[in-house]
């Protein structure tokens, strides 16, 4: 018996249909975090689309679209290294397995209604593993690319909403994200003291209802 297959803590094995789930995943048996096994799993094609969005200045928005930045082409740079970064995510993201990507596609749009540009990335790949992550990671990337190019501008931007927005494996039905603004959830009344950090750097006791 190796290392790895005694239990941590001196417990019997668990049974069989938890073990597998354990096999699965990306803990192991010790606690240990592990890229999941895929040698067994079928080959099939994968898509998905990620979207992220950099808000900024009308002003700035307008240097965008002009092409009169500092730094030159905002919207290109940005697609380019959104696609950059999809290639390297197993390097990026630790539990990430490496994919041979057949399609990785990445679009910045600015959109003058709301003063920000949209960045969209889909990704596509025949094997055993999805490609959210890539889509994700060329999103995110791209965003902060955005925000690289036009910080001397406006250091005021902000990249938001990095999400998944489609995922499909196979023939199976696609997921897709609800549409509209995702919801917010407001903490638990009489608990807004908790987590709080206070100028000590320690968390805030939380505050005592008045009486």
């Amino acid at each position: 018996m190796s290392l790895d297959e005694r239990p941590a803590d001196g417990k019997a094995f668990e049974d069989g249909s938890r073990s597998e789930r354990r096999r699965g995943g990306r803990v192991d048996r010790g606690g240990r975090p592990h890229m999941a096994d895929l040698s067994g799993r079928p080959t099939a094609p994968y898509r998905a689309v990620a979207e992220a969005e950099v808000t900024v200045a009308h002003e700035t928005l307008s240097a965008i679209v002009d092409g009169t930045t500092p730094r030159g082409d905002v919207l290109g740079v940005a697609e380019l290294a959104g696609v950059m970064a999809a290639k390297r995510t197993s390097e990026l993201i630790p539990l990430s397995h490496s994919t041979a990507l057949t399609e990785l596609l990445v679009r910045a749009t600015p959109e003058r209604s709301g003063s920000l540009v949209r960045i969209r990335a889909e990704t596509a790949a025949v094997g055993q593993a999805g490609v959210e992550m890539e889509a994700l990671t060329a999103a995110a990337v791209a965003a902060l690319t955005v925000y690289d190019m036009v910080r001397d501008l406006d250091r005021a931007a902000s990249v938001a909403g990095v999400r998944l927005v489609s995922a499909t494996e196979g023939s199976a039905a696609a997921w897709q994200r609800p549409e509209g603004p995702p919801a917010r959830q407001r903490p638990p009344a009489g608990a807004r003291g908790a987590g709080r950090i206070g100028q000590s750097g320690r968390p805030a006791r939380p505050q005592s209802p008045r009486r």
